[in-house]
């Protein structure tokens, strides 16, 4: 009897197999369920790039990426990344500048000591030396006034940033105060640039002076009248979009 009821518990599947195969259907419903996943993010992202393809849903939406359609206007409106917004106003105030410069020294007749022009850099400035100083010296002279408090009212009402040079002939110079031109043209530059901060209350900070010597002549230094015209300051009213390099 005993062995009879042994073979009988014995028969069917053994009792691992139910385990088993528990484990195989949940392994089988997690395949399923991360299958069906993947499939409906697919169908969202083409969803979401068909969306993206049609104009009407970016009607009201900026965008940072150009349309290719050539007969779009809206890319008309939109402003290039790389633009300068306040570029052409900027271009505009350094014209305004210059004319305003060169009115004057017309009115006054001194364009045959200084001159207004304008390049890369800015608004410059050209004031020959017997405009400013006596030769060999770095006061200031009466007469520079008048045009140096025009300059000091025109860079009252701009921001920018103002490089002022001075220059000298060739010929060496050594005195206890100026050992070399270096000295010379240096202490010229500054000393516009204190005239200027002094007298009509200018941020020092807008300024920087170099003095170059004899290293930057204009024309050779052959003649008195070559090595007149090389004795100068240089006013570089600086125009805020030109990069050369140089800290301002």
């Amino acid at each position: 009897m005993l062995k009879r009821k042994r073979r009988e518990e014995e028969k069917g599947a053994p009792k691992w197999m139910v385990t088993f195969s528990d484990l195989m259907t949940l392994i089988l419903v997690f395949f399923i369920l991360l299958f069906s996943m993947s499939v409906v993010d697919a169908e969202k992202f083409r969803a979401i790039a068909e969306s993206f393809n049609q104009r009407q849903v970016l009607d009201f939406m900026p965008s940072a990426i150009e349309f290719e359609a050539p007969g779009d206007d809206r890319g008309d409106e939109r402003k290039d990344p790389f633009d300068d917004s306040d570029e052409g106003s900027n271009t505009d105030d350094m014209d305004e500048l210059l004319e305003e410069v060169q009115e004057f020294l017309e009115t006054n007749e001194m364009t045959e000591l200084i001159s207004a022009t304008r390049d890369d850099r800015g608004v410059v400035l050209v004031l020959q030396e017997r405009t400013l100083f006596e030769t060999a010296e770095a006061d200031l002279l009466t007469d520079a006034r008048p045009f140096l408090d025009k300059v000091g009212s025109l860079l009252s009402a701009i921001p920018n940033m103002v490089k002022i040079e001075g220059h000298t002939d060739s010929r060496p110079i050594s005195t206890f105060r100026y050992p070399s031109n270096w000295e010379l043209s240096g202490a010229r530059a500054s000393s516009v640039i204190r005239y200027l901060t002094t007298n009509h209350n200018l941020d020092p900070q807008r300024f920087v002076a170099t003095g170059y010597g004899d290293t930057r002549p204009v024309v050779p230094n052959t003649t008195v009248e070559n090595l007149q015209l090389n004795r100068r300051v240089v006013l570089v009213i600086s125009d805020p979009t030109y990069e050369d390099g140089e800290t301002y």
